[in-house]
């Protein structure tokens, strides 16, 4: 029986068996549906949001929706505040991947003068035109999970007993693909920061088991501040990880505000110096672009999926 292990990406997330459930009905109200039940798929879902969010989100809705219109149904809304880094290294690290998102200071996100669409936008987040009170809650989100992850930063929710994120997202991976219940063809489907926990793993954690295939939606692996973190063991000659993945498909939309800096990912990610990630340009509705619902949605997902796992 073949098999898709989910991971989610940045902010928080509803419970994880509304999760898988949310992800899976997207796959199947598709254009073209993918129904990974009827077609004998099992599924997972590794699921990390529970380490640095206190509460899952209830707003199941906002996760389902396809044209998102209130502060609610934006990833990322009421996300915490950017974090606090903890050495000159830190600093630089946040800065740049900061100026990455945009280019306008705290002092002008929090006036509440700031136009919604610059002339010239610089940013990321610039070209979003969403007000700048929902693009500064996913600013915050994205930098703090970004940060704890990639840094292994120890933090735990108000009332919960602080662990290493990385190590302990790490082991949720690497235990899910190695599960007794996971068959082959075995694929991993992964969006946002999920994508970089994916390659992370498989690229450098020794007892990661191998798969047939890598998804990657929405990806930030192209940011160059992210592939500074991702060493040892990245290089842009040999990046691909070849000895754990068979088949590497990368999708990304030009507008999403997370991948939209560096999206394609084959020139930083070779086998044997030579590019070997499958790349694909998709244009999902409406203004916020990061929505895993809307890269679900997407028929040249649908067409990769469907031939990693021999359906």
């Amino acid at each position: 029986m073949p098999q898709v292990t989910f991971i989610h990406g940045i902010a928080n997330k509803p419970p994880a068996d509304e999760l898988i459930r949310i992800w899976r009905r997207a796959l199947e109200s598709a254009p073209d549906p993918l129904p990974l039940g009827s077609l004998g798929v099992s599924s997972s879902m590794v699921y990390w949001a529970d380490l640095l969010y206190a509460e899952p989100e209830q707003d199941t809705a906002a996760f389902e929706g396809v044209h998102e219109n209130t502060a609610a149904a934006i990833d990322g809304a009421g996300g915490p505040p950017p974090p606090e880094p903890r050495t000159p290294e830190e600093r630089a690290f946040l800065d740049s991947l900061r100026a990455k998102m945009t280019t306008l200071s705290v002092e002008q996100i929090d006036s509440g003068a700031t136009p919604d669409v610059p002339h010239e936008p610089r940013g990321q987040l610039e070209r979003v035109p969403l007000p700048w009170f929902m693009k500064k809650w996913f600013l915050g989100a994205f930098l703090r999970d970004v940060h704890h992850y990639l840094l292994d930063v120890t933090f735990a929710p108000p009332g919960m007993r602080p662990v290493p994120i990385q190590q302990t997202i790490r082991r949720r991976f690497v235990d899910a693909l190695g599960a007794a219940t996971v068959t082959r063809p075995h694929v991993v489907v992964s969006h946002s920061l999920g994508t970089v926990i994916a390659y992370d793993c498989l690229k450098r954690v020794p007892e990661c088991p191998a798969i047939d295939g890598l998804i990657t939606l929405g990806s930030p692996l192209g940011l160059d501040e992210i592939q500074d973190k991702l060493q040892p063991g990245w290089t842009r000659a040999g990046g691909f990880p070849d000895d754990r993945v068979k088949a590497w498909a990368n999708q990304y939309d030009l507008l999403d505000p997370v991948c939209g800096v560096d999206p394609a990912l084959g020139d930083d990610f070779r086998r044997g110096g030579l590019s070997a990630v499958e790349e694909a340009v998709v244009r999902n509705d409406g203004k916020w672009r990061h929505s895993i619902t809307k890269y679900l949605r997407q028929p040249d997902l649908a067409t990769v999926l469907r031939r990693m796992l021999e359906v």
